[in-house]
């Protein structure tokens, strides 16, 4: 417990960057995005798998750029396919080969692009500046309530070849929680409690695919954490593992749900 509030305590000063909004959250999204994929391309290495890590940063200072300059979504296609002709360059030089490039894109989807939906779910919608929480609040209260379901109810394990600690009950117990504060969340904003209940009890389960996601590709490769940034949580890729699914899922359900 102790240490879950220490690593709490380690992600104030992102909330202090999303409340302040601008170029200070484009910075701290630039900064949040290039260590976790620093420690994403790094846990490959114990596999023999040498991703391009300054493809992966040029991406990350792109999007900083783009969201300065609310450069359209071509420009981001136009980067990604010049980042892709430097791979082949690098991949015929025999630098690299294909895993290489894969793991490398695949870094750039899966951490660049998808937490770039905080800073987009912010810009994108009249009271974006509200609905960001609800990222933070469906990854966190799933998290908190399935650890203390689990704890406390759990006897029957989820996927334990992905993670053994899991169980149905803390499961269950995440998407009750995270269905709660939502709830709790549209009462204090006044915002239409029924969309929330779909996002909360969706969005936990979103989240929890991205805990497990997370930890497949730590049980591939062979190891317990990402990083040791976080006291308790290991490094940034293990506390936004769910975020940066969530992320995505919040943005396109208000844009359905909700705007």
């Amino acid at each position: 417990m102790r240490t879950r509030i220490i690593a709490g305590l380690a992600l104030v000063p992102l909330f202090i960057f999303i409340i302040i909004g601008g170029i200070p959250l484009y910075l701290a999204e630039l900064l949040v995005v290039s260590i976790a994929l620093n420690e994403f391309y790094k846990a490959f290495k114990e596999k023999e798998i040498h991703p391009i890590y300054y493809i992966g940063y040029i991406f990350s200072i792109y999007l900083t750029f783009k969201n300065i300059f609310n450069l359209r979504l071509e420009y981001t296609y136009a980067v990604a396919f010049i980042l892709f002709l430097i791979s082949i360059i690098s991949l015929l030089r025999c630098k690299n080969n294909i895993i290489d490039i894969a793991i490398t894109f695949m870094g750039i989807i899966y951490i660049a692009i998808f937490l770039d939906f905080i800073v987009l779910t912010f810009k994108d919608f009249e009271f974006g500046h509200l609905y960001v929480w609800l990222i933070f609040i469906i990854s966190f209260a799933t998290d908190t309530f399935a650890y203390f379901s689990g704890y406390l109810f759990g006897k029957h394990k989820l996927i334990p070849k992905v993670s053994p600690k899991k169980t149905i009950e803390g499961s269950i117990g995440g998407i009750l929680g995270s269905t709660i504060c939502c709830i709790a969340f549209g009462y204090i904003f006044n915002i239409n409690i029924l969309p929330l209940v779909i996002i909360g009890s969706i969005g936990s389960i979103v989240a929890q695919f991205g805990d497990l996601f997370a930890s497949s590709i730590k049980r591939y490769v062979g190891i317990k954490d990402y990083g040791k940034l976080i006291p308790g949580h290991g490094g940034v890729l293990d506390r936004f593992d769910s975020v940066i699914l969530v992320a995505p899922f919040i943005y396109y359900a208000i844009s359905f749900f909700i705007k």
